[in-house]
């Protein structure tokens, strides 16, 4: 099975909001920064392969990959684009029990605009001699 290619979901403006949200749980949580990079290393490696306890199906085309620090509860939500690719649409503190509708209402409408058109909501990073990532 080839590695599935993770990509971050970018908005129309630029914004890339799994990224801007580990770039701030690092200098919060450096361990659980630590432990949501270690997930999404494992979605690369297992793409729809991988399950509980490290990911699970929430709703219509909505999944969530599952880390924690001692009591505190991280949740990145993605979806699959094409055989190959899954998109990192938005992540979250949780404090529920469950992850909470507007939140995967939010990772919903990602998806839909990403459909419309990958190449705009695609974040490709930049590297020093001006080529994209």
């Amino acid at each position: 099975m080839p590695e599935t290619q993770v990509l971050f979901y970018q908005e129309t403006d630029g914004e890339v909001p799994v990224l801007e949200w580990l770039k701030q749980l690092v200098q919060q949580n450096r361990k659980g920064y630590a432990n949501c990079v270690a997930r999404i290393q494992q979605l690369a490696t297992n793409g729809y392969e991988l399950r509980r306890p490290a990911a699970d199906y929430l709703r219509d085309g909505i999944y969530e990959l599952r880390s924690k620090h001692i009591h505190v509860q991280y949740r990145i939500l993605y979806f699959f684009y094409g055989q190959n690719a899954a998109i990192l649409a938005h992540a979250i503190t949780k404090e529920e029990a469950a992850v909470p509708a507007v939140d995967i209402e939010r990772a919903i409408q990602c998806k839909h605009l990403f459909e419309e058109n990958p190449e705009a909501h695609t974040y490709m990073e930049e590297v020093e001699d001006g080529e994209d990532k």
